[in-house]
């Protein structure tokens, strides 16, 4: 089932991801006038067609769901066969330079505005996200020598305020990469006081793992929960019910469900006080934990056990914005992610990052159903960076691509002249073997992420 769900979710969102690209194509080259002849999602056979509209363009699903066009009258295609004079005019090759431009960079812009309103919309509607407050760091790490402590709150990474765990990750992210200091700010007890962390001692592909963690950043532990009980043990013998919240066991606080572990593991036999808000009511309940082998083996002491699942629950907050405030958030996180994408493809490309950052169809499908798993709200957050990914990446000067038009369209700003047939067909020779050559090493990362995994 689980198979069933990554593959609907991920054709689903390939299908939307191109259809909003092409649709852009599509609703400027018709604002220029430009006849368009086909709308094809997916490449290769039709599966379905139909025509609409004064011009009968051809509305097609194609067999091959790895992309899409739009076919525009033009001159150069020989599938357009021999065109009329009075359609002339309307043919893609006869409009101006700024026409052709602006029809070519639709597509991308289109799956920048698509993410701008997914991110707007996840705003206005609220999600929930960790409060960023962390927990002690450990000795050593650049947290601990940042004089960070148990309890800080960050509010601002490099002066852009934060609200969630998730911005204080993206926006170390930067400096990570770059190897810089980050300047913390953080409330502590009421005060708000400053912290330089330095990123330069983590190692050169940190950015990869959960560079995080490395720092001594970690979240503060929030509530501990009683989740499933084993029927007739002594969790559910001596009174615990099921969602009561720990607050003590043994006179000790309870901070994080290893701590409850540990001490009914030591307690075998013996009765273990437990503190539980049940409701509004605070009950304390004597457990006592039930003896079992250790996993050790012969001649390991038994250790106790409750019989009861524990689940550690993180400090969560409702993060939301206003109409006008989620608009604005929409197009800062777009232009963010944007140009991080950029940088990390800089990166890349100059040897100070992995290349095995650059992800395939595999981890993209993957990602698809972890997130429609975990709700629509982490499926729009999805869907919106990958349109943030295929927008950037239409844009690079790589011949074929759009980007490579706009370089095109600019050599002949600049001679003020079309650029030789010879030349187009070369350069797009090569940009073709540039993309197939990224998308073999893609799906190489894929294919080595599956089988490590």
């Amino acid at each position: 089932m689980n198979g069933l769900q990554t593959l609907a979710a991920f054709l689903a969102a390939l299908t939307l991801l191109i259809f909003v690209h092409e649709l852009g194509h599509y609703l400027v080259a018709r604002w220029c006038d430009v006849r368009v002849l086909r709308f094809s999602i997916g490449f290769g056979k039709p599966l379905l067609s139909w025509r609409v509209g004064p011009d009968r363009t051809e509305w097609t699903i194609a067999a091959v769901p790895l992309g899409g066009y739009v076919r525009m009258l033009d001159e150069r295609d020989a599938a357009s066969g021999p065109i009329a004079p009075h359609e002339l005019p309307r043919a893609f090759t006869r409009k101006t330079l700024v026409q052709r431009s602006a029809i070519v960079v639709a597509g991308p812009l289109a799956n920048f505005l698509l993410a701008i309103v997914l991110y707007a919309a996840m705003g206005w509607i609220g999600t929930e996200e960790p409060v960023p407050v962390i927990d002690q760091p450990a000795a050593g790490t650049a947290a601990a020598v940042a004089q960070l402590h148990d309890g800080d709150r960050i509010l601002a990474v490099d002066g852009d305020a934060v609200r969630s765990w998730n911005d204080v990750r993206l926006k170390l992210l930067g400096p990570v990469i770059e190897r810089r200091d980050s300047v913390l700010g953080v409330q502590r007890q009421g005060s708000a006081v400053q912290a330089r962390i330095d990123t330069r001692g983590l190692p050169p592909d940190e950015a990869e793992h959960d560079f995080l963690a490395t720092l001594g950043l970690r979240l503060a532990p929030g509530k501990v929960m009683i989740g499933n009980l084993v029927s007739g043990a002594a969790a559910e013998r001596d009174g615990l019910l099921a969602g009561d919240e720990l607050l003590s066991v043994g006179g000790s606080p309870v901070r994080r469900a290893s701590d409850v572990i540990e001490r009914v593991k030591a307690s075998a036999g013996k009765p273990l006080s437990f503190t539980v808000q049940r409701g509004r009511d605070q009950l304390t309940l004597a457990v006592t934990p039930e003896l079992v082998a250790a996993p050790g083996g012969e001649g390991a002491a038994p250790i106790g056990r409750i019989g009861a699942g524990l689940q550690d629950r993180l400090l969560m907050q409702t993060v939301r914005y206003g109409a006008l405030e989620s608009l604005g958030q929409g197009v800062r996180q777009t232009w963010d992610m944007s140009v991080f994408s950029l940088r990390m493809l800089g990166k890349m490309l100059m040897g100070e990052l992995s290349l095995r950052n650059l992800s395939g169809p595999v981890t993209i499908a993957d990602l698809a159903g972890q997130s429609v798993r975990v709700g629509w709200l982490a499926y729009a957050s999805f869907l919106a960076l990958i349109s943030i990914s295929l927008g950037v990446l239409n844009l690079l000067p790589i011949p074929v691509l759009d980007g490579g038009h706009l370089v095109y369209y600019a050599l002949e700003a600049a001679r003020g002249r079309p650029l030789s047939e010879r030349f187009v067909v070369i350069t797009q020779k090569a940009g073709l073997a540039i993309i197939m050559m990224m998308m073999a090493l893609a799906l190489f990362n894929d294919i080595t992420r599956l089988i490590g995994s």
